[in-house]
């Protein structure tokens, strides 16, 4: 079982490695995320590495994305389960940015994760929207 910081943490790794190519920049959100964002501000910091290596560990299993998605649904609290879907559309953007399109693995991640948090489609499609706008290059 994980709390809801590591469920945080696990949906932006899942997104950043749902290509099997994890970017700087899906890196760097990530580390900016958890240094910046309020939902944050009470997570230790010093428990970011170890997050993240439970969660590649986690995704390497047979079954791991099925149990990833079964433990970020049950940590994530219906407050938070918009916040998660914008953090995971914010990773999968900064990987997609330098006028690459986000591969079919990600946006059928992105997919799975807003069904799995009950995000509805109509909010989905402006955190995507937000999303976009904030990575956007000239």
């Amino acid at each position: 079982m994980i709390d809801t910081h590591a469920a945080l943490i696990y949906i932006m790794v899942m997104v950043a490695a749902a290509d099997n190519n994890l970017a700087d920049s899906e890196l760097q959100i990530i580390g900016d995320v958890v240094n910046h964002l309020p939902v944050f501000a009470e997570y230790d910091k010093n428990r970011l590495t170890k997050d993240l290596k439970d969660c590649a560990v986690l995704l390497g299993r047979e079954t791991g994305l099925e149990e990833a998605l079964k433990s970020v649904k049950s940590a994530v609290p219906a407050k938070l389960r918009e916040t998660a879907y914008a953090l995971a559309c914010d990773v999968a953007a900064a990987g997609g940015t330098a006028g690459r399109e986000l591969g079919q693995e990600t946006l059928r991640l992105l997919e799975l994760l807003r069904h799995r948090l009950a995000v509805d489609r109509l909010t989905a499609a402006a955190i995507e929207r937000g999303a976009r706008a904030r990575f956007s290059h000239l």
